[in-house]
């Protein structure tokens, strides 16, 4: 019997390189997604110039001076929705509410309420499921919200802007 030889090595080296570049991909697909998720929410700095043009230029056309808004912060398709914050508002998921999180599965139904007391705005929480955050602190009374605050309401961020 004639046993042929066969250079095996031909074959298992290029096999093994693809492996260790099908590795190399992985690790760096596993990097791009850690660096995507602790990276900072938050506009560019492109953006918040932009933003202080016009609120510059909103401020010299409206009554109110001190109103406070709610600025959308993340999620990233929603990035940029502003809310006035008038008078008493809820958010959450139900369709009747005045700042709609329908988009966001972590949102209660009434979720929280946003009124003004005193001449100035607060925030509660509506015992709500995964809670309300200002400032990345759990609230379980109403907290008074300024300027720079952020607001996290379910997985929906927000920040307090004039």
């Amino acid at each position: 019997m004639l046993v042929l030889g066969t250079n095996y090595s031909a074959i298992i080296r290029p096999l093994q390189w693809l492996v260790v570049v099908l590795i190399f991909l992985f690790f760096l697909r596993v990097v791009r997604a850690i660096v995507v998720e602790v990276r900072p929410a938050g506009p560019s700095r492109a953006e918040r110039r932009a933003e202080r043009r016009a609120e510059e230029q909103h401020r010299g056309r409206r009554d109110g001076r001190g109103q406070l808004r709610l600025r959308v912060i993340e999620p990233p398709e929603r990035e940029g929705m502003v809310y006035e914050l008038d008078g008493e508002v809820t958010v959450g998921r139900s369709n009747g509410c005045g700042i709609p999180t329908t988009y966001d599965s972590y949102s209660s139904s009434l979720h929280a309420r946003i009124y003004r007391s005193g001449g100035q705005v607060w925030v509660e929480d509506l015992g709500s499921t995964n809670g309300t955050y200002v400032n990345s602190e759990r609230i379980s009374q109403p907290v008074r919200l300024a300027r720079g605050d952020v607001l996290q309401i379910g997985a929906t961020v927000f920040e307090v802007r004039r």
